[in-house]
Order: C-alpha cells, then structure tokens, then sequence
C-alpha cells in the first residue's frame, strides 16, 4: 500500500498533462476538419465587364482553388418571367459577368482583405463579394475557443510539472540517507540517484498505459462519433500509434527530466 501511494501522486499529475496535451490535439484537428468544411462552403463572388480566365486568376493568387462562372439566367427569370427573349437575350448580352471563387483554405479576415485588394487590381473587376461579416465572426470565435483550449492546457501543463517536482523531491528526502551513505563509499551520481530515476521511468510508463486506455475508450465511443457527426466532422479521436508514442516520449522525458534536476541541484550532507 506504500509503494502505491508513493507511485498514485506522480502517476495522477502525469495522466494530467498527457490528457490535457491529448485534448488540445482533439480540438486542434476538430477545428482543422471545420475548417477544411467552412472552406469547401464558403466562396467569393466577384462582378466583371469581361470574361475572366481561371488559369490566370489562380496565377495571380495562389490561395484561389476554382473559378466557376455563375449563369445569369436564373437570376434573369426572377427579376420578371414576363421579359420577352429578345429582351432576355439582349440582358444577357449588357449584363456584367458574375464569379464564384472557391479557396485552398479557410482563410484569416487579413488574408480575405488581401485576396480581395489584389482581384480588384484587375481592371475588369467591378466589385468583390466576400462575405466578410459572416466569415470574420466565425473564424473569430474558431480562433477564441482554440485560444481558451491552449491557455487551459498550459495552465495545466505548469501547475502539474510543479507537483511532479515536489513528488520527486520528496522521494529524495526519503532516500537520502541511502544516498548519502552510498557516496561515502564513492558510488557515483547516477548510482545514488537510480532508485528516483527508476521510480520516475516507471511511474511514466504507467501514465502512458493509463491515457492510451483512457482515449481508446473515448476514441471508441458511439457519443463522441456523434458528437463528430452533428457539426459534420470527422476526426481521428486518438491514434493508437503515434499518439501513444508522444504519450510515452513527454511523459518519460518530462519525469526524467526533472529527476535530473534533482539530482543535480542536490547537497550532500557534512
């Protein structure tokens, strides 16, 4: 029961951080995957006198993924379905031509300002449609959750390395007269200093098998595909291979790290 309290503390602020690391990296590829669906949505549309070639418009920017010319018959046939065809087609002929712009990305407010001062730049372009009100409130509050996201992890981050190094420094006090006994006999540093070094490794091992079978379990669950499939994403919850490994990487280096810290900032007695 001991040894199991001794472990429970370290392993609890370990679990702490692997979660919180694995929670951000939920959210960051939840608002990746939103993204990728706002952008297959959202377009552009621009009015020109002349007719405007796709070829040249993506050469002059990059960001534009399609150029699709929008037909003015619909629009023609709700103004007034009493025109008469010659009066249509000679509407046809004087009315200016209309452009949606889809984009590579979901772009930022500055990268539609910028996208937008460069069409305008083409002489034949009379006006540019970007929606900005509706796309700059969205992103702004995309951008407003992952902010809250990555302080509340840091935040965690901080106070639960804080508890680890006083678990470890607390290990220490226990073993220090063993210690000190073993550098009296001229044991080196990293030999005095095994016991708090093994104990920080398995204690991360544990950590890691705690959070791969935590997020197994979520990555499984029916209520999360759901969640997922309400705002029309679909993201990989938890990857059993390289999620796992960064799991086992930070948590290891992490313990081992501050064991090092430890160890090096530690006074033998006189």
């Amino acid at each position: 029961m001991k040894s199991f309290k001794n472990h429970l503390s370290l392993v609890i602020a370990l679990v702490s951080i692997l979660f919180s690391i694995q929670v951000f990296n939920i959210v960051d590829r939840s608002i990746d995957a939103y993204k990728q669906k706002l952008t297959s949505n959202y377009s552009l549309v621009i009015v020109s006198q002349d007719k405007l070639q796709a070829k040249e418009l993506k050469g002059r920017i990059s960001a534009i993924s399609d150029v699709i010319q929008l037909s003015p018959e619909s629009v023609i046939k709700k103004l007034n379905t009493k025109i008469s065809k010659n009066n249509i087609e000679l509407l046809k002929a004087t009315l200016p031509k209309f452009y949606k712009l889809k984009l590579s990305k979901y772009p930022s407010p500055d990268e539609i300002k910028k996208i937008k001062k460069q069409l305008l730049k083409i002489k034949s372009i009379t006006k540019v449609e970007s929606f900005s009100a509706t796309h700059d409130t969205i992103y702004n509050l995309l951008l407003l959750f992952k902010t809250v996201i990555s302080v509340l992890a840091f935040a965690i981050l901080i106070v639960t390395i804080l508890l680890i190094f006083k678990e470890l420094r607390i290990w220490q006090f226990k073993h220090n007269e063993r210690m000190s006994i073993m550098s009296l006999f001229g044991a080196p540093t990293w030999l005095r200093s095994a016991v708090l070094f093994r104990l920080a490794i398995v204690d991360a091992l544990i950590a890691s098998v705690i959070t791969f079978a935590i997020f197994s379990y979520i990555a499984s669950s029916s209520w999360v595909s759901e969640q997922l499939a309400t705002i029309g994403i679909h993201i990989v919850v938890f990857d059993k291979v390289n999620d796992s490994l960064t799991a086992l990487t930070v948590s290891v280096v992490l313990s081992v790290l501050l064991a090092t810290f430890i160890v090096l900032g530690h006074k033998e007695e006189v």
